[in-house]
């Protein structure tokens, strides 16, 4: 699993924009950048459409005041499904990243397989990232919800 102070792996998220689909190399879209990842088992279930995206949702001009570029939703779901999720949350502010094939989850050390509920998916997690490095790292415990809250990244900041 990828800890602090390590470099993110390389990899591929798509995102589908208003322009069209995006496919970004991992190291070029953080390059340069102070970011807040956070990933969802699962676009539309529960506990994610609940709080973990609309905690953010509510708190990301807060968070980018602390000097954060962007926030970015990852999970292992198709852009189509993420744009989707992203628009019935007015989540406007966040970058809804895709990562189709968990290959990213998988490099970073951090899926999960899940079976019958939808087989290979990510941990839920928060973390920052500065210039491609992770400076903070917070994974849930399975099936919690208490360290990957908006709330808690805020406070970090």
């Amino acid at each position: 699993m990828i800890t602090k102070g390590q470099s993110l792996p390389a990899g591929q998220l798509a995102e589908l924009t208003n322009d069209g689909m995006v496919t970004h190399d991992v190291a070029a879209l953080f390059a340069g950048k102070k970011v807040v990842i956070f990933a969802v088992p699962g676009a539309f279930t529960p506990t994610c459409s609940a709080a973990h995206l609309p905690g953010f949702v509510v708190l990301a001009d807060d968070i980018k005041a602390k000097g954060v570029d962007f926030i970015a939703c990852v999970s292992v779901n198709d852009a189509f499904v993420m744009k989707a999720w992203g628009d019935a949350q007015n989540a406007s502010e966040i970058r809804m990243l895709a990562d189709g094939d968990g290959g990213f989850t998988k490099a970073l050390g951090l899926e999960m397989e899940t079976g019958s509920f939808g087989g290979l998916r990510s941990a839920r997690y928060a973390m920052v990232v500065e210039d491609g490095v992770v400076t903070m790292l917070n994974v849930e415990a399975p099936k919690s919800f208490e360290v990957s809250k908006a709330e808690v990244v805020l406070a970090a900041l």
